[in-house]
């Protein structure tokens, strides 16, 4: 079973730099894009960075400059580097994965499937 795991949130200050990873594990063939979002208290889940499997990003404007997406495609990990932490980033954040993993078809033989995956969160703090 395909399974997104995040690591590395926690308490940190204000002006503080962060590093957030999530691992792909089970079997799959293919890492299409990966992507980070968070969840701000009381508010509704943003979308902060992307990264295709060719190495194209996108990112949020409030975390342009400050955050970086990169993709460890032999470690099946995505990362998202935070500098310059401001207690709005303050959310649980949350790993998301287009992923494509190998199955049986209906048919009986060997076939794909395109998938979409979530991880659990992990919440990072940034006080004043």
């Amino acid at each position: 079973q395909v399974q997104l795991k995040e690591s590395g949130g926690g308490l940190v200050q204000a002006g503080d730099s962060m590093r957030l990873s999530c691992v792909v594990s089970g079997s799959i063939s293919r890492i299409n894009s990966m992507a980070w979002y968070r969840l701000p208290p009381g508010q509704e889940r943003e979308l902060v960075a992307t990264i295709a499997s060719y190495g194209t990003t996108t990112y949020t404007d409030s975390v342009k400059g400050r955050f970086t997406i990169s993709l460890d495609n032999a470690k099946k990990t995505v990362t998202l580097q935070m500098n310059s932490l401001k207690p709005e980033d303050t959310a649980v954040y949350y790993c998301n994965g287009d992923l494509t993993r190998p199955r049986i078809g209906p048919d009986g033989f060997s076939d794909s499937e395109r998938k979409n995956f979530w991880g659990q969160g992990t919440l990072v703090t940034v006080s004043s």
